[in-house]
């Protein structure tokens, strides 16, 4: 693989198993044994209840467009405008990602359309979490 443009995060010991999941085409979030509480992003903890008895588990990868920014400045990693997406995840955590796969427009990008997780490897240790529409506007 040719280096990426684009910054990349460094994985740590807490967000090691999200990032093992995006390799593995899984979206991983975590879950507050203690509260129930689904949380993003990876901690050893929970947000709510500060619990440190936490279990791993797979998403569905579905959720809706929350908000968002169309980016127009120039980036090597990004040859067209691009999208800055907050996405709502099904299980209750919000995700800042991209959305892909329909065109950079607020015609196409609208609030609370459904998306999909997928996901592009951009290195040997890194696949990101990109989100895609379930149906594609005209």
């Amino acid at each position: 693989m040719s280096t990426p443009k684009r910054p990349l995060p460094t994985p740590t010991p807490e967000t090691q198993h999200f990032w093992d999941g995006c390799r593995e085409g899984e979206l991983r979030l975590q879950r507050c044994n203690d509260c129930d509480h689904v949380y993003y992003p990876p901690r050893p903890f929970c947000p709510k209840c500060s619990g440190r008895e936490v279990s791993i588990f797979a998403a569905s990868g579905r959720g809706t467009l929350a908000s968002y920014v169309i980016n127009n400045r120039p980036h090597p990693a990004f040859g067209e405008p691009h999208s800055i997406a907050i996405v709502q995840l099904e299980e209750g955590p919000k995700m800042a990602s991209n959305v892909v796969g329909c065109p950079q427009t607020p015609e196409a990008l609208q609030l609370d359309m459904s998306l999909q997780v997928t996901f592009e490897s951009v290195s040997e240790d890194i696949t990101l979490p990109l989100f895609e529409p379930t149906e594609v506007s005209s």
